[in-house]
C-alpha cells in the first residue's frame, strides 16, 4: 500500500506542477484537479475494501500521512475553485477585502483546532491509535466531516482534520500570493501615472526572461551599490516596463532547476556578439 500511494502521489505532483495558479484558466484547472483527485480517492477507497493492513502501525501511517496528502490536495483545489468562482468583480480594494476575509477564516480554523494542530505538527504519536485507527472515533467529540469522505471504512475522522490542515496551509500561501499580486498591480498603476513618456517602453519578451535579467542585475551589486532588495527591483522593473512580475521567486526557483540556468543571459550575449560582428562587416 505504501508503494502504491507513493506512486500515486508522484503522479499527482507531476499534474500539480503544470497548474498555473496565476493563470487566467485557474477555475478550469482547479476543477480539473478536483475531478482527477476524486477519481484517485475513489479508486483507493475501492482497493481498501479488500486490503488488510499488516499492522496497526501501517494503518495509522496510512490515515495519518498517506491519505491526507491526497485528500488535502483535493480540498485545496476545491477551495481554490470556490474562491475564484465567488470572487467579486470590482476594484483591487474590493478583491483585497474578499481575500482577507478568506484568510481570517483560515486563522479561525487553526485557532479552533489548535490542540490537534500542535499535536500533528509536533509529530506526537501518543494518541495515534485513537486518532488514526478505524472504529476508534468517539462520537462525543466534535470531528469534521466532508462530502468527499463519508465511508467509515475509509476514514477515522481525524485523517480529514489532517487533510484540512494541509489544505489550509497551502491555501494560506495561495491567498497571500494573490494579495502580493494585487499590491504589485496597484504599484504599477500608481507608477504609470508618474511616468510621462510619449512613447512608452514595454518589455515584450517572456516574463521569466525579465525576471532572470532582474536577478542578474541585483546579484551583480551594480544597482544602488548593491543596496537593494530583489522585491524592490522587481517592482521597479514592473513599473518601468508595464508588466506584472508577481511570482518572481517561483520563476527563480524554476530557473535554478532547469538545465540552462542563465538561458536568457546567454542569449543576450550571443545577440550582442552577433550585432558587433555585423557592424564590423559593414565597414
Amino acid at each position: 500500500m505504501k508503494e502504491l500511494i507513493n506512486n500515486i502521489l508522484s503522479e499527482i505532483e507531476t499534474d500539480v506542477a503544470v497548474v498555473d495558479l496565476n493563470g487566467y484558466d485557474i477555475i478550469e484547472a482547479s476543477l480539473s484537479m478536483v475531478l482527477r483527485l476524486q477519481d484517485v480517492l475513489t479508486d483507493l477507497r475501492n482497493q481498501l475494501q479488500t486490503y488488510v493492513f499488516s499492522s496497526k502501525e501501517e494503518e495509522i501511517y496510512f490515515f495519518k500521512n498517506q491519505k491526507p496528502e491526497l485528500l488535502g490536495r483535493l480540498l485545496y483545489f476545491y477551495k481554490i475553485y470556490r474562491i475564484e468562482t465567488q470572487c467579486p468583480t470590482g476594484s483591487n480594494e474590493v478583491i483585497r477585502l474578499y481575500i482577507n476575509k478568506e484568510l481570517d477564516g483560515l486563522t479561525y480554523f487553526f485557532n479552533r483546532n489548535l490542540d490537534f494542530y500542535q499535536y500533528y505538527r509536533s509529530h506526537s504519536t501518543i494518541h495515534d491509535e485513537h486518532y488514526f485507527l478505524r472504529g476508534k472515533t468517539d462520537i462525543r467529540l466534535c470531528t469534521d466531516s466532508a462530502q468527499f469522505d463519508k465511508d467509515p471504512n475509509f476514514s477515522t475522522g481525524y485523517d480529514y482534520k489532517v487533510a484540512k490542515i494541509l489544505a489550509n496551509e497551502m491555501l494560506r500561501i495561495y491567498l497571500n500570493k494573490k494579495l502580493q499580486k494585487l499590491e504589485n498591480e496597484s504599484y504599477i498603476e500608481k507608477q504609470q501615472y508618474s511616468i510621462n513618456s510619449k512613447t512608452p517602453v514595454r518589455f515584450t519578451g517572456k516574463k521569466a526572461a525579465l525576471i532572470e535579467l532582474g536577478y542578474a542585475l541585483v546579484s551583480s551589486g551594480d544597482i544602488n551599490h548593491g543596496n537593494i532588495e530583489i522585491k524592490e527591483f522587481m517592482n521597479f522593473l514592473s513599473s518601468m516596463f508595464n508588466i506584472d512580475l508577481g511570482g518572481y521567486y517561483d520563476a527563480y526557483v524554476a530557473m535554478k532547476e532547469r538545465k540552462d540556468q542563465t538561458a536568457y543571459l546567454n542569449l543576450l550575449a550571443e545577440k550582442l556578439s552577433k550585432r558587433m560582428k555585423e557592424d564590423d562587416n559593414k565597414r
